[in-house]
């Protein structure tokens, strides 16, 4: 039986030996410890509609489309794929946490054997550790993922980004942005910190370069205020006072939101910003209240403190939070893609039991075709979802008032 443990602490144990571009390399010769000939790492790009090869030794590999091919399955569904007219070969997804990389295609004689699965899966996963550990000392993964020029203001924004999905056994955050090469206002960051995960989606005011520049300094502030121990509402206080400071004039909407893993209680501040959607059971049930505060930098226009909203979530509920960018995007004819489109999609997508992060990424192909792949406003979705293991007692000590909205003294 072959023991995938073997291979995946050599790679762990020889990575630090050489830079990023000698990844493809390192990979192909830990093949033989599996019983493969060949492992050739594809990387995902930018848009998520391509995986690109990370070529440097062996045979030469072409660019392979998500859409079309089992590669693409992989990628998209998170299960190994094997052909009948390819019997050498399998994909497995690389993954990191449940952050969607690329795949790994292992070619061996022995890869229509099931018994390969399990080493395949701890390589694969042994490659996306040592992908993300070494791609910072190098620009090669970055070339690789770029299929266009990306544009400073872009560079700023996903500089700044955490990963697009974060998972555990009960909670899952997951975001998708366009258009990739060239955002700029729209940012998001998240944050788990004991039971509270915090999230705070963004969308500056402007496009280019000021709006990232300006993006750089709002998810900066929501960092600083969240790990100094600052409240949700001293936080949309302390970010609003930060824009006002550095960017008179300007502002942005933005949506902050704690969630208490073990309750779910939701508290939410909505500051200008298109509501979220509570969807339950698969169906968009309603949406969250609108504006509780006035968008970051435009607090001086009122004498009255943010005000957070408390939604008692129930077990496999989901917030989708979104951009104008989304509904706002237009097709031929004029008309918006809109809020009941938005709906109608998200709730397809969740009753064929999609992955949330495949959910996200067929969202934003959809806007982009709806407007011919031009966008005329960042375009960003990020699903929230509560899914403890178990039924929690804890939840139902707020289910007495699900709607209220509280004010901070």
């Amino acid at each position: 039986m072959v023991d995938g443990g073997d291979a995946a602490r050599w790679l762990h144990l020889n990575a630090a030996r050489g830079g990023p571009d000698d990844l493809s390399l390192l990979v192909n010769r830990v093949a033989p410890a599996i019983g493969a000939t060949d492992m050739v790492i594809y990387l995902a790009d930018y848009t998520q509609s391509s995986l690109v090869p990370l070529v440097g030794a062996g045979a030469p590999r072409d660019e392979l489309t998500i859409e079309t091919t089992l590669a693409g399955r992989a990628f998209t569904g998170l299960q190994v794929q094997r052909a009948p007219d390819h019997p050498d070969r399998l994909w497995v997804p690389l993954l990191l946490g449940c952050e969607r990389l690329g795949a790994l295609e292992i070619v061996s004689s022995r890869a229509g054997d099931p018994a390969l699965d399990r080493p395949a899966w701890e390589v694969a996963v042994a490659v996306a550790q040592v992908l993300v550990n070494r791609r910072l000392y190098g620009d090669v993964v970055e070339r690789i993922r770029r299929r266009l020029p990306m544009q400073v203001a872009a560079e700023i924004v996903w500089g700044l980004l955490p990963p697009l999905t974060f998972a555990t056994d009960d909670l899952v955050v997951t975001a998708i942005l366009e258009p990739c090469y060239d955002v700029g206002g729209d940012i998001f960051d998240y944050a788990l910190n004991g039971d509270m995960l915090s999230v705070g989606l963004f969308d500056t005011c402007g496009h280019g370069i000021k709006a990232s520049a300006m993006a750089s300094l709002v998810v900066s502030a929501y960092r600083n205020a969240r790990r100094t121990g600052l409240d949700l509402i001293d936080t949309a206080i302390s970010i609003d006072r930060w824009v006002r400071s550095e960017h008179p004039g300007m502002f942005a909407t933005a949506l902050l939101a704690e969630l208490d893993r073990r309750t779910g209680l939701l508290r939410i501040i909505n500051a200008g910003h298109p509501a979220a959607m509570l969807l339950r059971d698969g169906k968009a049930v309603r949406a969250l209240p609108g504006p509780t505060a006035l968008p970051l930098g435009l607090g001086n226009l009122s004498t009255r403190r943010p005000r957070a909203h408390e939604e008692a979530l129930h077990p496999g509920d989901r917030i989708l939070a979104y951009t104008d960018g989304i509904t706002d995007a237009r097709g031929d004819d004029g008309e918006r893609f809109g809020l009941d489109r938005l709906v109608d999609f998200v709730e397809r997508a969740l009753n064929d039991r999609l992955p949330s992060p495949e959910t996200m990424r067929r969202l934003v192909r959809a806007v982009l075709a709806y407007q011919q792949d031009q966008l005329d406003d960042d375009a960003t979705a990020m699903f929230l979802e509560w899914r403890p293991p178990h039924l929690p007692l804890g939840h139902l000590e707020h289910l007495t008032a699900p709607d209220r909205t509280i004010v901070s003294p």
